[in-house]
């Protein structure tokens, strides 16, 4: 399957830096079920395309379970459309190719990304329920669309067209990251036929991508079941929080980790896996760790927030920052400690903060309780004075949304400017991925990550923060261990 994206923007050639790919090279990306291909047809000033060429091995679906059910008669699991035609498999390697241009993000030239482009999109082929479906899904999107049909058999013109059809997506001005996001979400609305896991973490992925478009759209229904895939326990409460305009831009939105004691004894993954994780701590700390029964299971993402909380709770700090605070669930463990005086959230996201500024009710709250927080956007990546002075610093699950190479920008600002006393990093342990029943292998638990270390990988890395800043390092597992792999997640405790 192919999708191109061209532009005449002077200069045209500017798309390379918006797609961080360099239009001199073919780039070669591993992807679920096959690699993806990323080169330049054409690169001058005046016009250039850039090409996404998703070549799938249709006999490694089948032995990886990528989405080749066969339940339709005996050899669907070889002979099936999977390989040729966009779906989810081109939706997923959008993300994992051109992850950093769809988050609306370029180092060289930071302006770009706002810029509004004429733009014309190719995708050979699409899959659909009709003809007129495309010309529904993306033209009260402002683009002009253009189908080629598919005979079923040209050399027998009476049987007429087939259900495929290559598309053509013209738009006269509008950011590539929008377009990008359009593709994300829409491509796999046509064909209708996930090849993974429909669960909670994909709803609020339609949120996340679609939360400033889709509650416009009048096909917002039929995109929203179509998602989903008919599940009503997703559909319905996504269709209600997009109406209310309830975006979602939280990291913590990855694939959960099933009961390990589960996938041993053979039984199938939770329907909700998140929801089913190890148990919680038994401390009681100031987030309320256990019910009176001691048998509340808490998702991963909530034990980690439990887990950072109760850390912070130790050390008694008076001035704590938040970085990354997302939309805010740290920030309210935070808050029931008396002992911190302020604390500081920050996020690289406006409507994310927003989002915790509504849910922490800080309109409502008593001017006393006011004093202590504040909500700033900022970057982990530029030197900023607001950030000094702090005792303690959390950063949960924000490592990982950074490309590799922006690190050392991050160390230096937290560890090197800022320099708390304490620093808290987590990030997802990638030797558990293989424990997912839904994961392939090479795949991310969330559509944002740019990386996920294994045990080592984030050790060495941690050792070399401490080293060269002069902090003590104690790494800890978060969640239940499982021999061989560890645990669902991993921090580093940094202290002075």
């Amino acid at each position: 399957m192919l999708l191109t994206i061209s532009t005449t923007y002077q200069p045209a050639t500017d798309l390379g830096y918006l797609l961080h790919k360099n239009p001199a090279r073919l780039q070669s990306i591993e992807v679920a079920g096959g690699q993806a291909h990323v080169f330049y047809p054409e690169a001058t000033a005046e016009r250039c395309t850039a090409a996404l060429l998703l070549d799938l091995d249709p006999v490694g679906l089948v032995r990886g379970k990528g989405g080749a059910s066969g339940e339709g008669f005996a050899l669907e699991q070889y002979v099936n459309d999977r390989p040729y035609v966009a779906s989810s498999f081109l939706s997923a390697a959008l993300s994992k190719a051109y992850g950093t241009a769809m988050n609306g993000t370029c180092k060289d030239k930071p302006d770009l990304p706002a810029q509004t482009l004429p733009l014309a999109v190719k995708v050979a082929v699409v899959s659909a329920p009709g003809p007129d479906w495309p010309r529904r899904l993306f033209e009260p999107l402002g683009y002009e669309v253009e189908i080629e049909t598919t005979p079923l058999d040209p050399t027998v013109p009476e049987w007429g067209d087939s259900r495929y059809y290559t598309l053509h997506l013209r738009h006269e001005g509008l950011r590539l990251q929008d377009v990008l996001t359009h593709l994300y979400v829409l491509l796999p609305v046509l064909d209708n036929d996930k090849h993974y896991y429909i669960g909670e973490h994909e709803a609020e992925k339609l949120l996340h991508r679609g939360g400033d478009w889709l509650p416009q759209h009048p096909e917002r229904g039929f995109i929203t079941r179509r998602y989903l895939r008919y599940l009503a326990a997703y559909v319905n409460p996504t269709l209600e929080r997009l109406m209310e305009g309830d975006e979602i831009n939280d990291p913590a939105n990855e694939t959960s980790p099933p009961d390990p004691l589960s996938r041993r004894e053979g039984a199938p993954a939770m329907p909700d896996a998140e929801s089913s994780g190890s148990p919680s701590p038994r401390e009681r700390g100031p987030g309320g760790e256990v019910n009176a029964e001691g048998d509340q299971r808490l998702s991963l993402h909530d034990q980690r927030l439990q887990q950072v909380a109760h850390e912070i709770y130790q050390l008694a700090p008076k001035r704590v920052l938040d970085l990354g605070c997302g939309e805010g669930k740290l920030l309210r463990l935070l808050l029931r400690q008396p002992k911190i005086e302020y604390i500081l959230g920050m996020d690289v996201s406006h409507q994310a903060l927003a989002r915790a500024a509504q849910r922490l009710h800080l309109d409502e709250m008593p001017p006393r309780q006011r004093t202590r927080i504040d909500l700033i956007q900022g970057s982990l990546l530029y030197r900023d004075e607001r950030l000094a002075g702090f005792d303690v610093a959390a950063l949960v699950e924000v490592i990982e949304h950074l490309d590799e190479n922006r690190l050392a920008a991050l160390e230096a600002v937290v560890f090197g400017q800022a320099r708390p006393a304490h620093v808290f990093v987590t990030s997802p342990n990638a030797d558990y991925n293989q424990l997912f029943e839904k994961l392939n292998a090479g795949e991310f638990r969330h559509d944002d990550h740019r990386f996920e270390w294994s045990r080592a990988e984030f050790a060495a890395w941690a050792a070399g923060v401490a080293e060269r800043h002069g902090y003590q390092l104690r790494l800890e597992s978060m969640g239940e261990e499982v021999e061989g792999v560890g645990a669902p997640s991993q921090m580093a405790v940094f202290g002075v």
